[in-house]
């Protein structure tokens, strides 16, 4: 087999939960030390000698924040912290001196970075609740860092969508699904080349997305609620809602979602992986860990693992050019479609 462009579509990146003056994650601006990213001693999941390691080629690096307050406050606070996480991840290929690392913010990048032999990181947001009320953030999110994606949603409902689950304090539901703001976002998405994501969503809020976008949407991190009932999961209707508008679903390796009560394998990963590709096709269809966010499984519990994916897919009957489409190809085709919807809006 020839080698296969690796591409793991969600990590987290290093940013400590909590400080010693005990602020709230949401308002905390600086990094974790980023030396843990060149280290195969450590804790971390994802790190360039795990990724060497395994054979994994590119990620998407994930700015995330967690659901603050619905405030002027939060919201301030939530735009300096993705400010500061973007900034962190433009820095690591300059601060990389063992390893050939490249900033690719389009899916060309990403494919020239993998035939030059340079591993590619490509800047993404977790949670629109970053953008507060300003949807002109979106533009401004796309031209300083050239974020590729935003998961419109994170754990608790924001101003532009209802999530999957709620908050503590939250009501089932707050919109009905998407907001009017969240209708605004999604095009100013569509017009900046930056690809709607629809994990944590609820399912108004994704069947809407789905639809109202011009631009085929990702699902960046989420399995299949058939083979385990979890709010994260996607039932077969919004599956195929997905692929009939273009879009893909990316299996996350994250246990829960797998399989009910933890402790999934390989196994587990691969059965989610052939169902979905079953049901609505295998241009539908890629992969993605959740490292340092909560993914791993057995089998594939941290970078230095990859390889093992590739293995079983391979005895779970996927073709070359099967493999290579789960493995970034149909998100890098997505990826391609928003910047070329994006040229064309510009015009």
């Amino acid at each position: 087999m020839s080698k296969i462009l690796t591409f793991d579509t969600h990590i987290d990146i290093p940013w400590p939960e909590k400080t010693a003056e005990g602020l709230p994650a949401w308002k905390i601006t600086d990094p974790d030390d980023l030396s843990s990213l060149w280290q195969s001693e450590t804790k971390r999941r994802f790190t360039l000698p795990k990724a060497q390691e395994g054979g994994l080629d590119a990620v998407c690096l994930v700015a995330y924040s967690p659901q603050g307050p619905l405030t002027k406050e939060g919201h301030e606070a939530a735009w300096k912290r993705v400010n500061a996480m973007l900034k962190t991840i433009q820095e690591i290929p300059l601060s990389s001196s063992s390893y050939k690392v490249k900033l690719c913010l389009s899916a060309d990048d990403v494919n020239q970075a993998f035939n030059e032999k340079y591993f590619s990181i490509t800047p993404v947001i977790e949670n629109g609740y970053v953008i507060g009320e300003n949807i002109e953030n979106i533009q401004i999110l796309s031209e300083a860092y050239g974020v590729r994606y935003i998961t419109l949603t994170h754990n608790g409902h924001n101003l532009l969508a209802d999530s999957a689950i709620p908050k503590g304090n939250d009501k089932n539901i707050m919109h009905g699904g998407l907001s009017e703001l969240g209708k605004e976002a999604i095009k100013s998405m569509n017009q900046a080349g930056i690809v709607v994501d629809i994990s944590h969503a609820s399912r108004d809020s994704m069947m809407q997305a789905v639809s109202h976008s011009d631009v085929p949407v990702v699902a960046s991190h989420s399995s299949i609620k058939a083979l385990c009932d979890h709010p994260r999961n996607l039932d077969d209707k919004q599956l195929q809602a997905l692929a009939e508008a273009g879009g893909v679903v990316q299996i996350t390796a994250m246990s829960p979602f797998l399989k009910r009560g933890g402790g999934a394998t390989l196994a587990e990963f691969m059965a989610h992986i052939r169902y979905a590709v079953d049901l609505i096709g295998i241009d539908h269809v890629g992969l993605s860990s959740d490292f340092d966010g909560g993914g791993g499984i057995k089998g594939w519990s941290d970078a230095s693992q990859t390889a093992q994916v590739t293995k079983a897919l391979e005895i779970a009957g996927f073709d070359n050019s099967e493999i290579r489409a789960l493995w970034g190809g149909n998100m890098l085709r997505l990826l391609k479609q928003a910047e070329i919807y994006s040229q064309t809006a510009k015009k």
